[in-house]
């Protein structure tokens, strides 16, 4: 029996070594995988986080672009209002001339708006009353011959005139001269309040 002791223990360490060796392939080949998949999930890891940062930043500088772009229509807006109310203040500065310069600049408007020279004046109710007649005979003086007369109706307008003959109309308003002016002006004045 010593014989077949001594093969089957052979046989038994050959079955162990084989056993082993398959155990070490087995751990070796499963510490691979599992340092391959670590190798990837860390892969994967520092993508998602780079991914995240990355959309993250994408979301911040767009938020900053709509704040900023927002920021520069209220600028704007406000520059708008300042223009607009800069204008307001030049129709409320014409209207509020020394009676004598006022009287005179409604004349010299009645005077080179007319065509026929019999048109009638139609003022405001406060020019009406403080200016009225000096403006016409200013107006028909400036005129040479003119035949202009003041109107018994008056105006819904700031300042200025309105020269009418029949259903025809001049508007000589200070609203509209202002008016006028505000495409032309409106860069050069933004110019002089921001630049």
């Amino acid at each position: 029996m010593k014989g077949t002791e001594k093969i089957i223990a052979h046989i038994q360490a050959d079955a162990k070594a084989q056993t082993d060796a398959i155990l070490a392939h087995a751990e070796d080949t499963c510490a691979d995988i599992r340092a391959s998949y670590e190798k990837q999930a860390k892969e994967a890891y520092a993508e998602r986080i780079r991914a995240g940062v990355k959309a993250n930043q994408d979301r911040l500088d767009s938020m900053n672009r709509l704040a900023s772009m927002e920021g520069r229509k209220s600028l704007l807006a406000l520059k708008q209002e300042m223009v607009a109310e800069s204008f307001d203040l030049a129709v409320e500065k014409l209207t509020k001339l020394p009676a004598k310069e006022y009287t005179a600049f409604l004349a010299k408007l009645a005077a080179k708006a007319s065509v026929t020279g019999d048109e009638e004046i139609v003022l405001n109710a406060h020019d009406r009353k403080a200016y009225g007649p000096q403006v016409v005979e200013a107006a028909n003086k400036a005129l040479g011959n003119g035949k202009l007369t003041l109107s018994e109706k008056t105006g819904d307008f700031k300042g200025g005139l309105i020269l009418r003959r029949g259903n025809i109309e001049a508007n000589c308003t200070a609203e509209l001269l202002v008016d006028l002016c505000r495409d032309d002006m409106a860069a050069e004045l933004a110019g002089v309040l921001f630049g």
